[in-house]
């Protein structure tokens, strides 16, 4: 193995036999000032004493109360946390506190605010709650920004933070600051039992020396934080004005300074301003390669190189001597005896072979290592599989195309961030360009499970077979990647969501024009149910999964929680999925998800149509819950007193259309789903609706009859699952994104 190496580490020893070795101890904090509180390591811009940090808020307080068994501990003295751990990366541990509700001896206290700081939550943090049935909320201004819900279980506590007495959530990006709040459900019978709610560290969390049973003895958990240098330049980190955005370590980074005049450079290191917004720039620095330079980048000469040759004796293997050199190790064969000639000859030999391997060693490395990447990615993605299946003719999948990875680079500009549309728990969407100019949504997921190949594979196949004008069309993936690309149709005018809670000049959200968007949905989704070659059960149904198009026609996007099933099939799961105000109450009790779960949701977004209300309330007020203040109305026939003052007006025939709409919305929000409609019953009930309107100011051309034509979709009946790979790229986020595996054979879900 040894020997094969050769070759690599001979041209590393050309490369860099002109550096400087360099040997000095390794510097954190700043000349002349602490560097560790108790056995917490304070690296600048981090500091103890005044001129050892960079201003107020990385002003470190050693808290010692004079005890000689009691280590000392450092607390940010801005907002008063006590600090576990500091990482020049650009994180540091804080312990934050834990918000219990009915607990005794416990007081309540809420996560440290952040705003005005140039601190934030890391997304490596977990937001969990725990106790029998506990439903909590964070809430971030008057928003409800994530949550989740335990199922109650007295006698299943244990390690881990599974569903059951313990659920845990994704936390959004940017968060500066939230409160818990929590809410409860009378049938769960444990209303008054001790809850508590946190944030805190996921590889904290996730350890399997963590004992989630006895957190309610605590009173803080460990939480990861983010600190950014904005509005800083780099005479406030250096003391001296120094280049940024260089090309990489192989540069110095130069500077002048002031004092002296004299002409100095910062080496092994390199700094870069980042523009989040004109008024935003943010100055971070690293040091060079990782595994040969370490330090402080925030230090002037804070990078010292790494003496691998020290640190691991045997790096380049029994026999050979090892050669350490600036930024990089040079490993040669042992030295023996030769003759002047046979040196002479070897040596020549050597310069020209050396050159000629220099010459191609660089092109074709790059071209290699390239290809074997985009292999490895194919083949652990599942590319194999779906080849085979594309040249199996057993299914109608003539129409998926696998893209490159090259070509989906070049149609989003190198994933830009300018190319953004939207982020959520599970990935990231862009806009992009094909080279035949058609506009589409490419989706990159944040991580993908290697044991779930095989269902991804299915998914990408059966979603492709969804041909139906009120669905977003999947177009095609690309599996030459780290994890894999969704390709979809581009949908250009945002989320149902918006257009009713937003109020929007350029397009009125007209009573014409929700009924036709009510039916539309109701036609996909009784197409899906009943009328596609196997039923596909949507289970998060809400105006933010709802697209509109260019001619704002409505699209049902989102399949990340959805479940293709056989007939007569249900869903037992051991955790609920869905989002708080849109979730079926028997489903979430039950935890069994029929066709009648969907209509339940359909029922909330017929609702929030008519009423221009959010599905949940931050005010108590009628439960909370937009589908119960609905149902309240309805019963004391106050029905005009919460609907829409865009949708009410004076004509007799619209509001007995809105009478109308509202009885089948009550019928779709009844508690037993069995006297639930079924979607294709709704969507027969919707369009004799909509036909039955005469008003003279109806637009005509804006109606549409929904067709259901089972050639619409041709695929073989299968049981297979749409999971979290194919989510859409809506630009709201879900509130709960639960799943467990299922029970039944045939049926996965996973995250």
């Amino acid at each position: 193995m040894v020997g094969k190496q050769f070759p690599f580490y001979l041209l590393l020893l050309f490369s860099w036999l002109t550096m400087n070795q360099v040997t000095s101890e390794i510097p954190t904090s700043k000349n002349g000032c602490p560097s560790h509180c108790g056995n917490v390591s304070i690296p600048f811009p981090f500091g103890i004493k005044p001129g050892c940090f960079l201003d107020e808020w990385f002003e470190i307080i050693c808290q010692n109360d004079n005890s000689s068994n009691t280590i000392p501990k450092p607390i940010l003295n801005r907002t008063k946390l006590e600090v576990i751990e500091i990482s020049v990366e650009g994180t540091f541990q804080v312990r934050n506190p834990i918000t219990f509700l009915n607990c005794s001896d416990k007081q309540i206290r809420e996560s440290t605010n952040l705003e005005g700081s140039p601190f934030k939550y890391s997304q490596n943090n977990k937001f969990a709650a725990v106790g029998c049935g506990a439903i909590a909320l964070m809430n971030s201004g008057e928003a409800s920004v994530g949550g989740c819900s335990s199922i109650c279980n007295d006698t299943a506590y244990g390690n881990s933070c599974n569903g059951i007495n313990c659920c845990q959530t994704s936390i959004p990006s940017n968060l500066k600051s939230f409160n818990t709040s929590f809410l409860n459900l009378p049938a769960e019978g444990s209303g008054n039992q001790c809850k508590f709610a946190f944030m805190a560290d996921q590889r904290w969390l996730e350890s399997g020396s963590t004992n989630i049973s006895a957190i309610h003895e605590m009173v803080d958990v460990p939480v990861e934080l983010i600190w950014e240098l904005y509005h800083y330049s780099t005479y406030d980190i250096f003391g001296t004005f120094v280049e940024t955005n260089s090309s990489g370590f192989l540069e110095y980074n130069c500077y002048t300074d002031i004092a002296t005049s004299e002409y100095g450079c910062y080496q092994n290191s390199s700094c870069d301003v980042y523009i989040a917004n004109v008024n935003q720039p943010r100055l971070q620095c690293s040091c060079g390669s990782s595994w040969t330079f370490e330090g402080n980048p925030y230090l002037l000469e804070g990078c010292k190189d790494i003496d691998l040759c020290k640190k691991d004796p045997n790096y380049c293997g029994e026999g050979y001597i090892c050669t350490d050199y600036r930024g990089a190790v040079g490993c040669s064969p042992p030295e023996h005896k030769k003759s002047p000639l046979k040196a002479i000859l070897i040596g020549v030999g050597s310069g020209v072979l050396v050159l000629l391997f220099l010459s191609a060693s660089a092109w074709l490395l790059t071209k290699y290592i390239k290809k074997r990447r985009r292999e490895k990615f194919f083949k652990q993605n599942g590319g194999l599989l779906l080849q085979q299946q594309l040249s199996s003719g057993e299914a109608n999948i003539e129409k998926t195309k696998l893209f490159k990875s090259d070509e989906l680079e070049k149609a989003t500009d190198q994933f830009n961030m300018n190319r953004v549309l939207g982020q959520g728990g599970q990935g990231t969407v862009y806009k992009g360009m094909l080279a035949d100019g058609k506009i589409v949504a490419v989706k990159k997921s944040k991580k993908v499970d290697a044991f779930k190949v095989t269902e991804f594979i299915n998914e990408v196949v059966i979603l492709s077979q969804i041909n139906h004008r009120n669905v977003v069309k999947l177009l095609g993936c690309c599996l030459e990647t780290e994890v894999p690309l969704l390709v979809y149709e581009f949908i250009s005018n945002g989320t149902l969501f918006r257009y009713i809670h937003d109020q929007n000049e350029d397009f009125q959200l007209t009573w014409e024009t929700r009924l036709r968007i009510a039916k539309e949905i109701a036609g996909a989704l009784s197409y899906l149910h009943s009328a596609a070659s196997f039923p596909i059960y949507h289970r998060d149904i809400k105006s933010s999964n709802i697209l509109l198009d260019e001619k704002h026609r409505a699209k049902i996007a989102d399949f990340g929680t959805s479940r293709s099933v056989t007939i007569e099939q249900t869903h037992l799961t051991t955790l609920v999925c869905g989002t708080f105000g849109y979730l079926d109450p028997e489903y979430f009790q039950s935890s069994q998800f029929t066709d009648k779960s969907d209509v339940y949701s359909f029922g909330v977004v017929l609702a929030e149509l008519l009423t221009g209300r959010k599905p949940v309330f931050m005010e108590a007020e009628e439960g909370g819950s937009l589908a119960a203040s609905f149902i309240l109305s309805m019963e004391e026939n106050s029905l005009f007193d919460i609907v829409d003052a865009r949708v009410l007006k004076e004509e007799t025939g619209e509001k007995e259309a809105i009478m109308a709409v509202a009885k089948l919305a009550k019928r779709c929000l009844d508690l037993s789903g069995r006297k639930r409609p079924s979607m294709k019953e709704v969507a027969m009930e919707l369009e004799r609706i909509q036909k039955s309107v005469k008003a003279s100011d109806y637009v005509e051309q804006n109606v549409e009859v929904v067709e259901y034509n089972r050639n619409e979709m041709t695929a073989p009946r299968n049981d297979v699952s749409i999971s979290t790979w194919s989510a859409s790229y809506g630009g709201i986020a879900s509130l709960s994104d639960m799943e467990a595996p299922l029970n039944e054979k045939h049926m996965f879900t996973y995250k």
